[in-house]
């Protein structure tokens, strides 16, 4: 199932139950082009977080939600992946070589920080991306 399937198929449902992610988030624009103008039930309960979204469906006040998958998962909760996201370090070129930046810089081209990433689900460059 692919996961516009996948929400299509919630929103279908008038007893399933979302908890939506506030305006401007990058989580909401995602699933503002998911859900196509459908407001299903529980989409004007707007939380601020990963970790709410998480917390609200495992306390079952709501039955979907998206949230990131290592957090899903700290929730013990199923997950289905939508979309990789991609972030990045920016950091005015005049601090590029403060100590404090150089040591971010170090530690993320570790083995070590790169396997902790991989162990919680998140990728780093040249590393696969997942759907």
């Amino acid at each position: 199932r692919t996961p516009a399937e996948a929400v299509d198929r919630a929103v279908e449902s008038a007893s399933c139950v979302m908890v939506n992610r506030n305006r401007g988030s990058g989580t909401r624009c995602l699933l503002d082009g998911l859900l196509a103008g459908r407001r299903p039930p529980g989409f004007a309960v707007e939380v601020r977080s990963h970790n709410a979204v998480a917390a609200a469906v495992s306390q079952g006040r709501a039955d979907w939600g998206v949230a990131i998958e290592p957090v899903a998962r700290a929730y013990g909760l199923a997950f289905l992946p939508l979309r990789a996201e991609q972030y990045d370090f920016a950091v005015p070129a005049d601090r590029w070589d403060r100590p404090a930046v150089a040591a971010f810089r170090g530690l993320w081209d570790e083995a070590e920080t790169r396997c902790r990433l991989a162990q919680i689900g998140l990728l780093t460059d040249g590393e696969e991306d997942r759907p």
